[in-house]
């Protein structure tokens, strides 16, 4: 008879994460695992230093698993026939309809040629818009001096949030050149704040709202969206970075004065959502599981891999090994095996510098997500401590090494 998990292995799993909160990394943290239909969600320390407990219906700042929730809502107007994966945005947001593209990434803003073809839908699901992070010192090149300039807010954090409605902010991005010809480069970040708005324009209302209809109540992801309710700050954890050479964590955003108490003006489908680990949960089971939710089909199969397929070429994927390693490249919305990879590393250890391979994605704030399907490995792992560079911290890497070994 086949165990589900290996004996002591979710023991293990706690106690190495209770391990980070008593050294006084962060205040708290909350965590799920599945395998076999059995699910495990556990919740270690507090909603902030020297508060309450922390209860299973915390709410935590995902950013940028944000990315793929996004991403599904997309698919599901596609497999609804009201946008289509090679349509040209343009037909939706005019403001894209005739981009430039830099000769050089430190050439100056004039300096500039033509888009050869036109961006469409899969360019941003697949962040090959041509616009994104760039890996140098904020103001190295023209192109980030602008982009700050504008208030769009793109190139950094998701916070403090632009002050830009969703048209105001694609008015200002249509004057600046893209950094690669549409589906060229991939870039990281700026494509899914383009869906957001793109998917505003097709349904004809607010993101989350859209998100919403589309996915959220489908789901049964209550507690998920781009702004607290006053009744549910109480909820909402104290978001931190780490301290400087080694100092203490300090706040960057607390529930008494959040940032996310106000309906930001906008909705920026990157970066910006607020949700519980049993949200993710529901979220990340219904990809593992091919699309189903408790009998219903929220996505097909057939999308599901589509989303959870690598899309990018080589040279694409090497731009992007600073976010998705050396087994990584890119489906819709999310990491994903590059091709070959599924499964490669099933049995090797974690690399001092990634999570494990398979689909999901991690948000700046601290928050993971991976379906391992070669060991049906699904899990989910909310912090509300910030990192401060693509490479995941020592509590993420120790968080799947545990969970890992808890299925060998």
């Amino acid at each position: 008879m086949t165990t589900t998990w290996a004996p002591g292995g979710l023991e293990t799993l706690r106690a190495t994460m209770e391990r980070h909160v008593e050294r006084g990394e962060l205040p708290g943290l909350a965590y799920l695992v599945e395998r076999n239909g059995e699910r495990e969600v556990v919740t270690v320390g507090a909603g902030a230093f020297g508060a309450a407990p922390l209860q299973r219906d915390a709410l935590f700042r995902i950013t940028s698993i944000s990315k793929p929730i996004v991403a599904v809502a997309a698919m599901r107007l596609i497999e609804d026939g009201r946008m289509q994966l090679d349509a040209p945005v343009a037909r939706w947001l005019p403001e894209l309809a005739a981009p430039r593209v830099l000769r050089t990434i430190d050439a100056e803003l004039d300096d500039t040629v033509p888009a050869e073809q036109p961006v469409t839908v899969e360019h941003l699901l697949t962040s090959r818009l041509g616009f994104g992070t760039v890996m140098a010192e904020p103001g190295s090149f023209p192109i980030q001096r602008a982009e700050e300039q504008l208030g769009l807010g793109t190139l950094g954090p998701p916070w403090p949030p632009a002050r830009l409605t969703s048209d105001e902010w694609i008015a200002r991005f249509a004057t600046l050149p893209l950094m690669h010809q549409p589906g060229g480069g991939w870039m990281y970040n700026t494509s899914i704040t383009v869906l957001g708005i793109l998917l505003e324009r097709v349904v004809g209302g607010r993101l989350g709202d859209v998100l919403r209809e589309l996915l959220l109540e489908p789901l049964g992801m209550h507690d998920t969206g781009f702004v607290v309710a006053p009744g549910d700050l109480h909820r909402l954890t104290t978001a931190y970075e780490p301290g400087p050479d080694g100092a203490p964590p300090v706040v960057i955003d607390r529930p008494e004065d959040s940032w996310w108490s106000d309906p930001a003006a906008l909705a920026n489908g990157a970066g910006w959502l607020v949700s519980t680990v049993d949200d993710v949960g529901a979220f990340a089971a219904m990809i593992a599981s091919g699309g189903e939710h408790e009998g219903r089909t929220i996505l097909c199969p057939d999308t599901v891999r589509a989303m959870s397929t690598d899309h990018l070429d080589a040279a694409q994927r090497d731009q992007a090994r600073l976010f998705v390693d050396h087994d990584g490249g890119w489906g819709y919305g999310m990491r994903v095996p590059a091709a070959g990879a599924l499964g490669s590393n099933a049995a090797d250890p974690i690399g001092a510098s990634s999570v494990p391979g398979g689909v999901g994605w991690d948000g700046g704030t601290g928050t993971s997500w991976r379906w391992r399907p070669d060991v049906g490995l699904t899990g989910v792992l909310l912090t509300q401590l910030a990192m401060t560079s693509p490479v995941p911290p020592s509590l993420m890497l120790d968080f799947w090494t545990a969970a890992l070994a808890a299925v060998r």
